[in-house]
């Protein structure tokens, strides 16, 4: 099982540039650009509610301060470089983003709300003249279902066009008890080639959400009234990656099921731990991988976007990484998520913000209390709430709550925000 573990965690652990969503209208504007073959005289862009509700409120990178589907669909088809895929923005200059500015004020972007969709769901539409392009994004950020030009469909479904864009390992194989059997007996040097990016970077961005002024300043405000303290440390770093990253900071992370934020909350507050226990780099990258992989596993039951805060699941997979870091055995490791699912599933995503650094900070301080309790032999007992008699049981109630239950409260919550 060592390769279906590493190969899950290739395929969800890259580097994107920005929000993930705005990113992701981006690229499939790019694209369309692309197959057009020239610039083009009018674009449209039709999201699901969960895809405006994401890009709503987050700056766009590389714009200072603009914001919107419309500012990113426009931004990726003048400077976009589609071959990049989630950097696909990476590339933007002052040049570029006068012309956007221009091709906005005329009003050359529709945005449209698409019903009876998948919850990610992007089609860009591109015409000059008579010639024409379409683009169409479903399920993950990157994984391009229909391509088309002049009316032709060049491409739709699953066939390959491209390995970096298509999702292909079924995740319904994993358990936490064959991540946890894969973290301790893989390779380690497998692990270290997946996840020194993810530690380069996402520490990078933590370290410029704390050195500089953005967004709420959610991690610097952490360490200046309550200290150093390894605890505080990890909310610390972890909400001044998505300070920094929610308020256009022009640094690329390393991702987790699709979103930066969780990828942040999934490996920074395990760095700052095994930094504080002096642990040796071989435990680190298992805690790592145990991390990311328990996220991927509870996000996979519940889709890429939701009602529910991805920064739930990824810190549930933090604190099994610091229950690892600090010999915990398997029960309370297990122990440990439960505890945080039991405590903070009802934080809900209200869109990509400032506010998703202070969720952050909540979902890790629930995972390190989390880990306390079980460290001291206290877990949630089946029968109260959600939890079930096992974890998988638990997780697959947690799963179906925040997928299934949600759906209205996922639709009440955009209805609020168009609301203005």
């Amino acid at each position: 099982m060592d390769e279906f573990y590493l190969d899950i965690m290739k395929e969800e652990l890259i580097p994107a540039f920005g929000c993930t969503e705005p990113i992701a209208i981006a690229y499939a504007s790019a694209k369309a650009r692309d197959v057009l073959g020239c610039m083009p005289e009018s674009i449209e862009v039709e999201c699901s509610g969960n895809i405006i509700k994401n890009v709503k409120s987050v700056i766009v990178p590389g714009t200072k301060n603009m914001k919107g589907v419309d500012t990113s669909a426009v931004l990726g088809i003048v400077g976009g470089n589609a071959d990049k895929v989630l950097e696909v923005l990476s590339e933007i200059n002052e040049k570029h983003l006068e012309i956007t500015k221009t091709i906005l004020e005329k009003k050359a972007c529709k945005v449209k709300l698409a019903k009876g969709v998948e919850n990610l769901y992007i089609k860009v539409s591109v015409v000059k003249g008579e010639k024409q392009a379409t683009v169409t994004i479903a399920d993950s950020h990157t994984n391009i279902i229909e391509i088309t030009k002049n009316g032709k469909v060049l491409f739709e479904n699953n066939k390959k066009i491209d390995k970096k864009v298509n999702k292909v390992i079924d995740r319904s194989k994993m358990s936490i008890e064959g991540i946890y059997k894969f973290i301790n007996n893989v390779d380690v040097k497998k692990l270290e080639k997946v996840l020194e990016k993810q530690i380069e970077l996402n520490v990078k961005i933590a370290k410029e959400g704390l050195k500089n002024n953005y967004g709420v300043n959610v991690g610097r405000t952490l360490i200046k009234m309550n200290g150093e303290q390894v605890a505080n440390l990890a909310k610390a770093y972890a909400a001044s990656g998505s300070d920094a990253r929610m308020s256009g900071c022009e640094l690329p992370v390393v991702i987790n099921s699709g979103s930066g934020n969780q990828g942040l909350t999934v490996s920074l507050p395990v760095i700052v731990y095994a930094k504080q226990l002096k642990a040796p780099k071989e435990k680190l990258y298992r805690a790592l991988a145990l991390s990311n992989l328990v996220s991927i596993h509870i996000k996979s039951g519940i889709g890429k976007l939701s009602a529910f805060c991805g920064a739930v699941s990824a810190a549930a997979g933090a604190g099994a990484a610091i229950a690892y870091l600090n010999d915990g055995s398997y029960k309370v490791i297990s122990d440990t998520i439960i505890n945080t699912l039991a405590d903070v599933s009802g934080i809900v995503c209200d869109g990509a913000k400032p506010s998703c650094a202070a969720k952050i900070a909540s979902a890790v301080d629930s995972a390190i209390m989390g880990y306390q309790m079980a460290a001291q032999g206290s877990v949630f007992n089946p029968g109260e709430g959600l939890i079930k008699d096992d974890i998988e049981k638990t997780l697959k109630s947690i799963c179906r709550m925040a997928k299934e239950g949600m759906k209205e409260t996922d639709i009440e919550i955009l209805t609020i925000m168009n609301e203005g």
